[in-house]
């Protein structure tokens, strides 16, 4: 049984407060290795996303629209930045953050977020977002930090065309910074029923950009994939090329999926005219012919999966290469042990469970194999340090 072992922890020359109790692990044949967690930054309200910074500054931000910092010398404080424009209603607001690959020298900074107005037009009717005439939409963001870490100032806007719902449901957007410079961009369906495969719509799917918001080679139209319900989670696996995604699904089969250029992913309910039609498959090769499976994918009831990352490094023994999957109506962790090619998975085992409440971002962190975590509880949630502990 894998259980929680406690630590003062030090990261960036930062103490953390340290918290322990029981994971509530799931027994499994291949048990994994203890965990340390260690809080971060605490009295957060729905922080979506946390990234580190080479100099070893954590960075959050709220849903509702407020960035936070840990910095080096372990000060918690808000960094400024215009967010006066910020569409922030249910599921949309304040989304995906990622640093430039090139970080160190640029100071760039990619966030994915809500915004009032002055669009593309991309949040109309006309292009399949339930707006319903309203130019809200979401957007891809560029800022620059300063040095100091006190202000985010805004350099442009990468994408401008991405539908929002009016209520901002499936709203989802993360980023993912590629090692090659470009970004991934995962998109929620706007809970419309011909979005997902609609290729004039950037809704439900997952784009590949250039730095400067063109379309990347092999992806048409900015589209890498289609055929997406509510993609919140990328991430790489470690020692390939290959690229995951993880959605939420109906009131069952939340997915794992192994991206491949211009697949379809098979979600499409659309049965009944204009109708969002949640009683179809999450992948439906009758409807969608040469839909791609799921690597994996929860049953029923759905677990709501929003974050993705892999455990990497030694510490995490033989489930070293694991996909790691937050929850959040099941209030876990999943780590999933991939067959060699990756399109399957051979081993599940769940921690945290209920230990935390619900769990929404994962971001890999240094080369011990620790990621950050991210709560989404509404209230004191809390970015969180997970490393597999020592023996």
């Amino acid at each position: 049984m894998n259980k929680l072992v406690s630590s003062s922890g030090v990261l960036a020359a930062s103490v953390f407060l340290t918290l322990a109790c029981s994971t509530g692990a799931t027994a499994q044949a291949d048990p994994l290795p203890d965990l340390t967690v260690t809080t971060v930054l605490d009295g957060l309200a729905k922080p979506w996303d946390a990234v580190v910074a080479p100099d070893g500054t954590v960075l959050t931000g709220e849903r509702a629209g407020r960035f936070v910092i840990r910095d080096v010398g372990g000060t918690t404080r808000d960094l400024e930045a215009d967010l006066g424009d910020l569409y922030a209603s249910g599921e949309t607001g304040l989304m995906g953050i990622a640093l430039a690959t090139d970080f160190a020298t640029s100071r760039t900074i990619y966030t994915c977020q809500g915004v009032q107005g002055q669009g593309t037009g991309a949040g109309s009717a006309g292009t399949g977002s339930a707006g319903g005439g309203t130019d809200n939409h979401i957007a891809v963001v560029s800022w620059t930090v300063d040095p100091a870490w006190t202000e985010l100032t805004r350099t442009g806007t990468l994408v401008d065309d991405i539908p929002v719902a009016d209520g901002g449901r499936h709203g989802g957007c993360r980023i993912l910074a590629h090692p090659d410079g470009t970004l991934y961009i995962g998109i929620g369906d706007t809970a419309s029923p011909s979005v997902p495969q609609d290729r004039n719509s950037l809704g439900g799917k997952v784009l590949h950009i250039n730095a400067d918001g063109s379309a990347a080679s092999d992806a048409p139209g900015r589209v890498f994939t289609l055929g997406h319900r509510n993609v919140q989670g990328l991430a790489i696996r470690p020692g390939t090329q290959d690229i995951y995604e993880v959605e939420q699904g109906t009131t069952r089969d939340d997915e794992l999926n192994l991206l491949v250029p211009g697949g379809n992913y098979g979600y499409r309910p659309d049965r009944l005219p204009f109708v969002y039609d949640e009683s179809v498959p999450m992948t439906d090769p009758t409807r969608v012919p040469g839909a791609r499976a799921a690597v994996w994918s929860s049953g029923s009831p759905t677990i709501a999966t929003p974050g993705l990352t892999f455990a990497n490094g030694a510490g995490w023994g033989s489930w070293n290469g694991a996909a790691v999957m937050s929850s959040q109506q099941g209030e876990k962790l999943v780590f999933l042990k991939l067959s060699e090619d990756g399109a399957d998975y051979v081993d599940e085992a769940d921690a945290l469970v209920g230990t935390y409440g619900r769990l929404r971002s994962l971001t890999s962190f240094g080369s011990d194999g620790a990621f950050l975590l991210t709560t989404d509880n509404g209230s004191d949630d809390k970015v969180l340090l997970v490393t597999p502990a020592a023996d």
